[in-house]
């Protein structure tokens, strides 16, 4: 019996390590391959890293022609580096999961084998002489045989143990690596969706860049002439939109919103550097937070609500306010306005909850440079508006619009903003 016992263990770790041989060489390859993948990702990273310092010290010269035309051929080139460092992290996705699917595979033929082979010792263990173990036992002539042959059987119930805790703890390790994939599935997706903001704003750097050429017809002196009209346009803009909301009545009850300090909003992106703060800013009060972004960073909800706009002020007046934008009404009592998006994912109508993505970060609307703004309202004193617009040409333009008494600090609601979240 014990035999058996032990030919069946020999066959069973054959199996295991026969799986592991057949399958290590195709794991390695992959490996190899992420690594190499990884190592491409590292080197654009120091490349989009150069670039952004370009941007920044062409940000701090002189507002001319050339560098304003310095400024869109670098931030393009950026964004194409950030394109092809994404496609990048996709081709890593992809390996990973074809990794996992070699090593769910090895797994489950394991456990198939071990499953046939433990399924046998017990099927030859009770059928060997046509006896069953309980009638070996009572066959035994003999004390000593009967011993012997008890403690066979004993051994046989140690080692099936043996097999099902192993069988069991290879079945939970199928299960991690099966949630792994879904996991690296779900970034997968979410990687091409940046994807495709990232060539959506590619595509209107080179038109904005050709507007401009075209514009100021490549003279120096018709691009300061367009750049005051753009600014004074722009103040105009912001300060009419002040005015019509210091005229709408609303007083704030602080019963229908949650306290501050509760931390009941999460954080809008994955990694947060705050940039500018709620408050006194360039002359002006800032309405929200403002946090670093590159362009086609996934934009998340910050709680379970719902989104009741969605819209891009750019059509009716460029440049004046925040660009695309999506509105979303939470159930705790707060509402939020995302500005400056390159793209947006989410619908009017839309449930979403905590880390759902909803937008993909930008520079459109009034935007010095690709970052996310984030506006937070009590949920009665905002509501999506559309209104005429006497800056812009008398035109109509639709976004949410906010009694100045409902703007809330967001980081207020925020988690704890630690000092490395603060740009210094």
């Amino acid at each position: 019996m014990r035999k058996i016992i032990f030919s069946t263990i020999f066959v069973v770790l054959a199996i295991f390590a026969f799986s592991l041989r057949s399958s290590a060489q195709s794991i390695e390859e992959l490996q190899a391959q992420i690594n190499n993948t990884n190592n491409q990702i590292e080197k654009l990273n120091k490349e989009i890293q150069a670039l952004s310092n370009q941007i920044a010290e062409t940000g701090l010269q002189k507002k001319t022609l050339s560098n304003a035309i310095k400024d869109l051929t670098l931030k393009r080139n950026k964004l194409i580096k950030e394109r092809e460092q994404t496609e990048k992290k996709i081709t890593t996705a992809s390996l990973v999961i074809k990794t996992l699917d070699s090593e769910i595979d090895v797994k489950s033929s394991i456990l198939d084998k071990s499953k046939e082979s433990l399924a046998s010792l017990i099927k030859n263990l009770n059928q060997q002489d046509d006896q069953t173990v309980f009638q070996k036992l009572l066959s035994q002539s003999t004390m000593s045989d009967l011993s012997r042959e008890y403690n066979n059987v004993i051994s046989l119930n140690t080692e099936i143990k043996k097999y099902i805790n192993s069988v069991s703890t290879q079945k939970e390790n199928l299960t991690i690596s099966k949630v792994k994939k879904e996991d690296e599935k779900k970034n997968l997706n979410t990687l091409k969706a940046s994807l495709t903001a990232k060539e959506i704003e590619i595509t209107a750097n080179k038109k904005e860049k050709n507007t401009l050429l075209i514009e100021t017809k490549n003279k120096e002196s018709n691009y300061q002439k367009l750049l005051a009209e753009t600014q004074k346009r722009k103040d105009a803009f912001e300060k009419a939109i002040e005015d019509y909301e210091a005229q709408i009545q609303f007083i704030l009850n602080p019963k229908l919103i949650p306290k501050e300090g509760s931390g009941v909003l999460s954080w809008p992106l994955d990694s947060i550097l705050v940039t500018s703060h709620y408050g006194s800013r360039w002359g002006r009060f800032h309405y929200g937070l403002d946090f670093r972004a590159s362009i086609g960073t996934p934009v998340k909800s910050m709680a379970t609500g719902t989104v009741m706009g969605t819209g891009d002020t750019d059509i009716a007046c460029k440049g004046a306010s925040f660009g695309k934008w999506v509105f979303i009404k939470y159930n705790n009592g707060l509402s939020s306005t995302y500005g400056h998006l390159s793209s947006i994912s989410a619908s009017v109508g839309q449930s979403v909850t905590a880390g759902d993505v909803v937008a993909y970060s930008g520079n459109t609307g009034s935007s010095t440079g690709p970052h996310l703004h984030v506006a937070v309202y009590a949920s009665d004193g905002v509501k999506v508006a559309t209104v005429p617009s006497k800056s812009c040409g008398g035109k109509i333009f639709t976004q949410p619009i906010s009694a100045l008494s409902a703007y809330l600090n967001p980081g207020l609601y925020l988690p704890k903003l630690l000092a490395s979240m603060i740009k210094k």
